[in-house]
């Protein structure tokens, strides 16, 4: 009977023992996500993504919140999920705010070479004399 007390008390020390282990080592790639998309969030906050895609980022600032709430609470598979839809969420919006931001510069351009050829049109239409 003590042997098998003593087998049971040290099976269950080592799967405590397993469950700390494993916990932990969910903690650090967690953080890590977390702090990855906590940088991605300020990128994209970075690139006016607020501005052209405010939608997205919301949903990047929400999400990396929930993130960090979940690793307030250990919960670090939830916070690692959350993290990487954070994560995407801030992608996506930097990349909507930076072809927003092309878009813009192409009208710009494409305006000023109409400005341009309506001016040399002009140029060419007024006799020589009279320039």
């Amino acid at each position: 009977m003590y042997v098998s007390k003593m087998t049971s008390l040290t099976l269950l020390s080592s799967v405590a023992l397993a469950l700390l282990v494993g916990c932990s080592s969910l903690k650090t790639p967690a953080t890590a996500d977390v702090a990855v998309s906590k940088a991605a969030v300020e990128n994209a906050a970075g690139a006016d993504a607020v501005e052209f895609a405010p939608i997205e980022m919301n949903a990047a600032r929400e999400k990396l919140a929930l993130a960090n709430k979940a690793m307030a609470n250990k919960d670090y598979a939830l916070a690692t999920e959350l993290a990487n839809q954070a994560q995407a969420d801030a992608k996506l919006a930097q990349a909507k705010a930076n072809t927003a931001k092309a878009q813009a510069a192409s009208n710009a351009l494409q305006d000023s070479l109409r400005v341009l050829n309506e001016e040399l049109y002009r140029a060419r239409s007024i006799p020589p004399a009279a320039q």
